[in-house]
């Protein structure tokens, strides 16, 4: 491991690692984002694109109870958790994933696949209000390379989020949830906007440059 002239970190390749790992490892060691990720000591991140989301629309409060889908490693749950339980109010923050997630503090955690049948009951069984105040998503799937398929597979999730979103979420509720730009998620944007007062969408300034992803917010669900 090296550093160039512009203080990059360069990062050997070693016998046995393929090519685009020692790409992956270098970009992470050279992510400001990584490192003061570690320095603050969140799980990713991808904490930080949350917390931006929340600076621009304030979908945190006090008490609330969350539900975050996808949730491993955990960086968008550590970060609910700081404003939902702030001074004497205590909210919930229920992450779920088909991953396990190592425990955090103030965080309650499933291991669940949302796409099985009972999925609805298990996550409602969990929270400690009948629904949930604001449901995020930043679920992905494992990504092919090829464009037009990773983006229907995201939309999918989103979908299937969504449909955990009209089942779970209360009146007045936030849905925050991960898409990648590819030409059909104008379908997801109209199907938001006949259940939320306000729709809108954000690309974090921690999202990588290279990177399509997009966030969608919508904002006061009406039941």
């Amino acid at each position: 491991m090296t550093r160039d002239a512009n203080l990059k970190v360069r990062v050997k390749s070693a016998k046995g690692r393929k090519l685009s790992s020692t790409r992956w490892l270098e970009r992470q060691l050279n992510d400001p984002f990584v490192r003061e990720a570690n320095r603050l000591g969140y799980r990713s991140r991808a904490a930080f694109k949350i917390l931006e989301i929340h600076e621009k629309f304030n979908i945190f409060q006090p008490g609330q109870c969350v539900l975050d889908l996808g949730a491993a490693p955990g960086g968008w749950s550590q970060i609910a958790a700081q404003y939902v339980n702030k001074g004497q109010q205590r909210g919930q923050v229920l992450a779920v994933d088909i991953l396990p997630i190592n425990s955090l503090s103030e965080v309650d955690s499933m291991q669940l696949d949302i796409f099985q049948e009972d999925s609805l009951d298990l996550i409602k069984a969990k929270l400690i209000k009948p629904e949930a105040d604001i449901i995020l998503s930043d679920m992905a799937p494992s990504t092919t390379g090829h464009k037009s398929t990773d983006h229907l597979r995201i939309i999918a999730l989103l979908e299937n989020a969504l449909d955990v979103t009209e089942n779970l979420l209360a009146d007045g509720g936030v849905f925050v949830g991960k898409v990648f730009r590819g030409g059909t998620e104008s379908d997801i944007l109209n199907r938001m906007k006949i259940k939320f007062q306000n729709v809108k969408h954000i690309k974090p300034k921690s999202s990588r440059a290279n990177s399509t992803e997009l966030y969608v917010v919508g904002l006061n669900y009406k039941k």
